[in-house]
């Protein structure tokens, strides 16, 4: 006798399957699980073997960072990340998840949101999976990196490429594009940061934009990193030219790692040289980032007032990124919307 079919047609005893769903993978680069040094060697094993990040070949590079580099440096890098650690964890981490929150009760039940991380936790693999096995047929990769680099952008498609090599059963893709020049991001970072300076208790003279660092070869390799930081620079600034025109805006690159030559001018000498100058009053902020982390609380935030207190500056402010406020997740929601297009 044969079984009859189940009521939404599939055969008697055939087991259920989720689809028809539509997801949103939010990415960011990583944080360690802890800020000890356990926890950080970790990290930074994944990270600085990614050959995206460090363009050596590895014969060269492993026995320098397995031998020297995570033998010294995860000390140093868990004492950064003790003094910016909060009740939720790292700060990268918890931010991202609120993120993904807040773009979850904007899109409704329609789409699924989840998030994820290059290196460590939460896997992208694992969450691509979630996202699979919660029926979404249609997903949407968006690296949350304003701007295109090959060590963020490119990695973070690498782990996608790989995820779709070990599946046998695969969703379609998108992915979020680089959002540098965009009118919306560019609108909501003079918005947010027009608000920051705002609430100040002083005056800055200068407003100094800082970006991650890159080796300069880079530059020349063809990677448009420098071009996308120095286009979002001149629209901020004229932004900034009309809504406060006493205000100089100017463009650093920060966390120069090795002896290679990076790109430059380097935020660290540039605080130091401003001050023995003469200006006296400096707000910072970092529009490559989408979350606030190491390199903005600590790097920037203690480290370079640090740097530019002591090099005879007055008045010093590092201002937060979009992070999960009103303006990051009306940013994040107008980008994902539409590169959903079609889809929802």
């Amino acid at each position: 006798m044969t079984a009859s079919p189940t009521t939404d047609g599939r055969p008697a005893g055939h087991p259920p399957i989720r689809t028809g769903k539509v997801g949103v993978l939010l990415v960011n680069l990583g944080t360690p699980d802890a800020p000890d040094a356990k926890s950080v060697k970790r990290y930074l094993g994944e990270f600085l073997s990614d050959k995206r990040v460090v363009e050596i070949p590895a014969l060269i590079w492993q026995p320098i960072l397995r031998g020297i580099i995570l033998n010294t440096r995860p000390k140093k890098s868990a004492h950064a990340y003790e003094q910016v650690w909060t009740a939720e964890g790292s700060p990268l981490a918890a931010i991202t998840a609120a993120q993904a929150r807040g773009l979850q009760a904007r899109l409704g039940d329609g789409v699924i949101v989840r998030h994820a991380m290059r290196y460590q936790n939460p896997e992208m693999g694992k969450e691509l999976d979630a996202l699979l096995e919660a029926g979404c047929e249609r997903i949407l990769v968006a690296p949350l990196y304003p701007q295109y680099s090959g060590a963020t952008t490119a990695s973070a498609l690498d782990a996608v490429a790989d995820w779709i090599k070990a599946r046998r059963r695969l969703p379609a893709l998108r992915t979020l594009p680089p959002y540098h020049d965009d009118p919306a991001a560019i609108g909501a970072l003079h918005a947010d940061l027009s608000r920051q300076i705002g609430a100040l208790s002083f005056t800055p003279e200068l407003l100094l934009l800082s970006y991650h660092g890159m080796p300069e070869r880079t530059l020349h390799l063809g990677d448009p990193y420098h071009c996308h930081c120095r286009k979002t620079s001149r629209l901020l600034a004229g932004r900034f030219a009309q809504s406060h025109p006493a205000l100089r805006v100017e463009t650093t690159f920060q966390s120069r790692f090795g002896k290679a030559k990076w790109l430059e001018p380097a935020t660290d000498v540039v605080l130091a040289q401003e001050a023995k100058k003469g200006t006296k009053r400096v707000a910072i902020a970092a529009p490559g980032f989408s979350a606030d982390c190491l390199e903005t609380l600590e790097e920037l935030a203690i480290r370079g007032r640090d740097d530019f207190l002591a090099a005879g500056g007055t008045d010093f402010a590092a201002l937060g990124c979009l992070n999960a406020g009103e303006a990051g997740i009306d940013l994040i929601e107008a980008l994902v919307r539409r590169e959903l297009s079609g889809w929802i």
